[in-house]
């Protein structure tokens, strides 16, 4: 029996062997997939992505310091060395439309007014929303269109599309019902599964909203100072502390002198130390200070602020980013990697853009020391070369409502065919 068997073995030693070869040869030969991902890309110095000297966009700082605080000496200084008319002609073509226009739904400039079959729209809000009160209102929209947003069913007892954010629609809808529209701004972009109408910050979804619109900045104090801070100059806010997130701002913060206010890794002795610093950012120095009430004028007083996204999610570009800029600050930004589709030209830091942080915080400390370099990140707004910004704001959740509008008349409202 011995003897018998030991051909047989050595077959399938041989057999095991060459098949360990085959998986060794294919390892080597083959790019196999990582199992791990990381929300946010970390630069680091084997990062393979441009670093700041390659990306030709940018305006580069010169080698002299010059420190600088006041903002409108700065942008004299640009005016005399550069100027707008120089501007427009290094971002020509970005000066009334943008470049990639494929991250927004800027196709709806383009409605055919025989589209619609309304020629009035009400629709009526359910449930709590984040959606702000003052958003209700009788709007004028393109083609004659009006269009009755409310959450009183008193103005609006017959709707033709119910509106729902943080509750679920109803699972069966017959011909003659409301169309249900579900919205989700979240990263995730969650159906319910029973909505007719989809809104999301995504341009591939039915109707898009992005967080540019002015409604997210509702009850703020909007004072902007014209003087920067030079010895400190990164503004971080966060209470959400979330460890990737914590982890990259700290990687970053610990080479940049910086003010962090919120509960993640604050160096400012507690809360609210915003208002013990700029006493005029209080809103109302009668009541009790809300973190959100004093934050764009508490970061006008930096040359930077950090913008770090929860999540590194395509189109994913949420207010973070768009306060900063609203504040004259200049964002360093780790979020959506097609960020550039959503912002004007010259406008913000793209974080991951850098071979490392130690890079990054170089770029930005020469940057702070150079009043015309400085400057060129305003220039979009001073000389209004706003590329796919104009299309942005276009897609906020200011013009959501004729926007729905529009898409609720093309379906026919309650006399939308039954899925």
């Amino acid at each position: 029996m011995l003897l018998n068997l030991k051909p047989l073995n050595s077959f399938a030693i041989a057999t095991m062997l060459g098949f360990s070869l085959l998986i060794f040869t294919c390892y080597i030969f083959f790019d196999f997939p990582s199992i791990t991902t990381s929300p946010i890309p970390i630069p680091t110095s084997q990062t393979q992505s441009q670093t700041q000297s390659q990306l030709q966009f940018q305006f580069h700082p010169q080698s002299d310091p010059q420190p600088f605080q006041h903002l409108l000496n700065a942008f004299k200084n640009w005016d005399l060395k550069v100027g707008c008319v120089n501007f427009k002609q290094r971002n020509e073509g970005l000066v009334k439309k943008g470049g990639n226009l494929s991250s927004l739904q800027v196709g709806d400039g383009e409605l055919q007014c025989g589209e619609l079959k309304m020629e009035h729209v009400g629709v009526l809000i359910k449930g709590w929303t984040w959606i702000p009160d003052n958003l209700d209102n009788l709007y004028s929209c393109r083609c004659g269109l009006s269009c009755l947003w409310t959450k009183s069913s008193v103005l609006l007892d017959k709707p033709d599309a119910l509106f729902f954010e943080t509750t679920t629609p109803p699972s069966r809808r017959r011909t003659g019902d409301p169309l249900r529209v579900y919205m989700d701004l979240e990263a995730g972009r969650k159906r319910s599964g029973f909505e007719d109408i989809f809104i999301s910050y995504h341009a591939k979804d039915d109707v898009q909203s992005t967080y540019a619109g002015g409604l997210f900045h509702n009850n703020r104090n909007y004072h902007l100072s014209p003087f920067k801070n030079n010895d400190t100059l990164v503004y971080w806010s966060s209470s959400r502390c979330l460890p990737q997130r914590n982890q990259l701002a700290k990687s970053i913060l610990s080479l940049l002198p910086h003010h962090s206010f919120g509960k993640c890794l604050n160096n400012m002795g507690g809360l609210d130390m915003a208002l013990s610093l700029y006493p005029e950012c209080a809103k109302d120095p009668n009541a009790s200070p809300q973190w959100w009430d004093h934050l764009h004028c508490a970061m006008s007083h930096y040359k930077f602020v950090l913008a770090i996204e929860n999540t590194y999610t395509e189109s994913y570009v949420t207010e973070k980013l768009f306060y900063a800029l609203d504040s004259g600050a200049v964002p360093i930004y780790f979020g959506a990697p097609n960020v550039m589709d959503f912002v004007p030209p010259h406008s913000i830091i793209d974080g991951t853009k850098f071979k490392s942080m130690q890079e990054l915080a170089d770029y930005v400390k020469a940057l702070a020391n150079d009043p015309v370099a400085y400057a060129e990140y305003h220039a979009w707004r001073r000389c209004g070369v706003l590329g796919n910004y104009g299309y942005t704001r276009a897609s906020s959740l200011d013009t959501l409502p004729c926007r729905l509008c529009e898409a609720i008349s093309r379906r026919g409202g309650r006399d939308a065919r039954a899925l």
